[in-house]
């Protein structure tokens, strides 16, 4: 799956287990309309595993832990059931740690569904996946909301008391031991330090979204923009330019721009490229075909009309590939844009400062959130491919 991609869920019972190199802490949360728990008792961790309608199964150190789901048990008033994860060891952030959520049949064990949220850096807990009823069905979507606090953070904005710990006694007869930490939601983490109670915690750094209300944003790699301004997603139809200059005089380089998409599975759609200028029922299109890269301003053009993607369509990625074999060391300048096709606006531009002696690049992708605004995330990484058809695969993994 990729962020903010739903599926719908084909078995009454299923569940949900974190994987990663470390150990983790999975827990659920069992949240109403208003996206709070009602009491403290909807939350589900190893210090209370069970629920209504859900249970916290310990891995032991040698599995990872799970939440399973009772969808027929649920309770009519909970929406929706978060799962989360923390590194157990103290601190420890998910950098370098990206963990796997699989979603499988309770009691058949087929896998339903996979997510790994991309890109982690800072965050020491995150809400990774979402079990939620709409319309009489049961779906999961993918998530991988980070948060710098911890698990308590996450307690917090679901509405789970984070008790304060007691004041200490102002001048104390002698030395005592450390006072034993009042329980923080049931025990469920170390006591939080003194202070006023606490807003709703930020995203971590390095997760926090930009959006476009300030104008044009330059990306770095990996940083991502959220296609919102004002207030309201962006849905209307953008250009996607791509641009580079030989770097030795008088050498012809020939790229080809291309744009793949998926689906929430991280499945392949269909891809969008000299060969075949129009996909996806015509949302996008290529302005074709650029033998060596001379003028100024975009060699190619791919023209994405965000309000006709299908709803099959989650994620495009958006990729250059040198049919001639040159390798990227050769190009210089190389860029991606994003226009308002409306305005000639320029809204994001992303610039690939540094090269690889490879013949392809995954330089951004688009992935719709499950609010329906889109995000754009800067790639730029390099691969072995000289078509698109080669480049299925490693845009794939970097959804």
């Amino acid at each position: 799956m990729t962020p903010g991609s739903n599926v719908p869920l084909s078995a009454a019972r299923i569940t949900v287990d974190v994987a990663a190199p470390v150990r983790l802490d999975v827990s659920g949360l069992l949240l109403t309309g208003d996206g709070k728990v009602r009491s403290d008792d909807d939350f589900i961790f190893y210090n209370q595993p069970s629920g209504p309608g859900v249970a916290y199964r310990s891995g032991g150190g040698t599995a990872p832990d799970a939440i399973t789901v009772d969808t027929a048990a649920v309770p009519p008033d909970i929406e929706k059931i978060v799962v989360t994860a923390s590194p157990d060891a103290a601190g420890q952030t998910f950098q370098g740690i990206e963990p796997t959520a699989t979603v499988r049949d309770a009691d058949g064990g087929a896998v339903l569904a996979t997510f790994t949220p991309p890109q982690l850096g800072t965050e020491t807990a995150l809400v990774v996946v979402e079990v939620y009823r709409r319309g009489g069905q049961w779906k999961v979507r993918a998530v991988g909301q980070g948060y710098a606090n911890g698990l308590a953070g996450i307690a917090t904005d679901f509405g789970v008391t984070v008790e304060e710990p007691a004041a200490a006694p102002a001048a104390p007869p002698q030395p005592a031991a450390p006072p034993v930490a009042p329980p923080v939601a049931a025990s469920m983490a170390p006591p939080m330090p003194a202070a006023p109670p606490a807003a709703p915690p930020a995203p971590a750094p390095g997760s926090g979204k930009i959006n476009l209300d300030k104008g044009r944003v330059s990306l770095q790699k990996n940083q991502t923009v959220s296609l919102v301004k004002g207030g309201r997603p962006l849905l209307s139809q953008v250009r996607m330019g791509l641009g580079w200059e030989p770097a030795f005089r008088g050498a012809d380089i020939d790229l080809d721009a291309s744009v793949i998409a998926y689906g929430p599975q991280r499945n392949h759609i269909d891809s969008c490229y000299f060969g075949k200028l129009t996909i996806l029922k015509g949302a996008v299109k290529h302005s074709g075909d650029n033998l060596t890269g001379e003028g100024a301003g975009d060699d190619e053009v791919i023209v994405v009309d965000l309000g006709r993607i299908p709803p099959e369509a989650t994620g495009l990625v958006f990729t250059v590939n040198s049919f001639s074999g040159q390798k990227f060391t050769d190009v210089a300048k190389a860029y991606c844009r994003l226009v308002d096709a409306a305005t000639d606006e320029e809204l994001v531009r992303f610039d690939l400062t540094q090269a690889e002696p490879q013949t392809g690049v995954l330089m951004a992708k688009l992935i719709r959130q499950f609010s329906g605004e889109w995000e754009m995330t800067a790639i730029g990484d390099f691969v072995k491919a000289r078509t698109v058809r080669n480049m299925v695969d490693p845009a794939a993994k970097a959804l």
